[in-house]
């Protein structure tokens, strides 16, 4: 009797490669939904594949001119640092961030600018009617006659308003609103989204036009929809801010035409979003210098700036101190608390530590160790550490203060903002780091004025 022949494998799942008999709603893998397809829809291969003819030869790459794509400025300086230097003809960005942070807001802000150095931009919001952005553009004086506004979500509409208008940049509002006829799902499913960004990024290849795409997050920080979506792109651009401060971030996580190391600064306003080039008074208090703060040097991309970090301590009968922090790593507060107490004589462990960074930057390289070692110092012991020092360094278990990354950056921009001092690596260990702060100097002593009484 002849052996029957396995059945092929009719479904993919397109995130994990699970296979199928038939069609499910959810993977048996990894979980996710609407991520089983036809594995001929898949892979888009035939039974038989016959030989084409290509429509272009192969090039040696040695001969490939580099010339025909050159960037393009958005206008915004602090975006276009982030991107490498501009915008390369034919990208494809993906903007990614919080509900409420601010990336329409940024997108407005680029097509204004972008239109305005005569570029035609077609700005697609799929969110918002046309009206809707208007009234936020004459908030934020973003309106040219070569930005145009449409309120589309099917992809069809939206490839014939790119045909109508033909512009030289496209800002699509938000990937996940957009649907396509030739896919099943609702709106933001992945196979949508899969659809939607492959489609749109083949146009942006073929015509050499660069292609902007707002994409929604999880709840988990994660951009939503499959990860294809991350690998399709060509640049993938993360918005960060807390809604509860004025100060934003755009950092580059993938950038096939510049590092990813660059940070973008930026500032909400009631005008709208403006840039912040050199941001380095926005983290640092005035007045006074009090016990229990210090300034580091941080490096946010390529950019070196200082933050204070502060640290107020009391004392408790609790069995459990409490260890509040705000802006700092809190694992490695602790280790830092473990570190003062053992190897400087520093006693924590019946005192209250609060941490905090000043203006809700958020510090958590090891190179914020020494500075959190001598804030919390300064705060158990009463002395205070003048403006004009800043702290940079690691600290180990054993107490020694190891060096950091760029630390020649480091020093050298605190040597431009006016430091008199920067205490490293080179004090050797945290006792002897702790001495080179208070040797230094201290702030003058001032008449302490009474305080009335309620």
């Amino acid at each position: 009797m002849p052996s029957k022949r396995p059945t092929p494998a009719a479904y993919r799942c397109t995130e994990c490669g699970w296979t199928a008999v038939k069609w499910v709603g959810r993977c048996g893998e990894c979980q996710q939904w609407g991520t089983v397809v036809e594995a001929a829809e898949q892979t888009g291969i035939t039974r038989r594949l016959d030989p084409m003819i290509p429509t272009a030869a192969a090039t040696p790459i040695t001969r490939i001119d580099t010339a025909e794509a050159p960037r393009r400025a958005s206008g915004v300086g602090e975006f276009d640092r982030v991107l490498g230097g501009g915008i390369v003809p034919g990208a494809a960005i993906l903007l990614s961030g919080e509900p409420g942070v601010g990336k329409s807001t940024l997108l407005l802000e680029v097509a204004a600018r972008s239109a305005a150095e005569g570029r035609r931009v077609l700005y697609i919001s799929a969110e918002e009617s046309p009206a809707q952005v208007r009234m936020r553009a004459e908030r934020t004086g973003a309106l040219h006659d070569e930005l145009y506004l449409a309120s589309e979500t099917d992809l069809a509409t939206v490839l014939g308003q790119i045909d109508s208008v033909e512009p030289q940049l496209v800002i699509v509002d938000s990937v996940q609103t957009v649907s396509s006829s030739l896919s099943e799902g609702a709106a933001g499913m992945p196979g949508q989204v899969r659809e939607v960004a492959s489609t749109l990024i083949r146009v942006a290849k073929d015509r050499g036009l660069p292609i902007i795409l707002v994409g929604h997050v999880t709840k988990d920080g994660q951009i939503a929809g499959p990860r294809l979506l991350e690998h399709l792109v060509d640049v993938v651009c993360q918005f960060e801010g807390d809604r509860q401060t004025a100060l934003r971030f755009v950092r580059a996580l993938k950038n096939r035409f510049g590092p990813t190391d660059e940070v973008g600064c930026f500032e909400m306003t009631g005008d709208g979003i403006a840039e912040v080039p050199d941001p380095s008074g926005l983290f640092l208090s005035q007045g006074i210098p009090e016990p229990g703060t210090c300034v580091a040097i941080a490096l946010e991309g390529r950019r070196a700036m200082p933050v204070e970090v502060q640290a107020l301590t009391i004392p408790t009968n609790a069995p459990n101190p409490r260890r509040i922090v705000h802006g700092v790593d809190s694992s490695r507060v602790a280790m830092v608390l473990a570190v003062l107490e053992k190897r400087a004589g520093i006693k924590t462990s019946d005192q209250d530590v609060y941490v905090s960074t000043v203006g809700g930057v958020r510090f958590t390289e090891p190179a914020a160790d020494l500075a959190i070692a001598i804030a919390v110092a300064g705060s158990v012991k009463h002395w205070a550490v003048t403006r004009d020092i800043a702290a940079v360094g690691e600290l180990s278990l054993a107490g020694e203060v190891r060096p950091v990354t760029q630390a020649a950056q480091r020093r050298t921009e605190a040597a431009r903002l006016g430091y008199r001092a920067v205490i490293d690596d080179r004090s050797g260990k945290l006792r002897a780091a702790l001495d080179d702060v208070r040797a230094q100097g201290r702030p003058r002593p001032r008449k302490l004025e009474a305080v009335p009484e309620f």
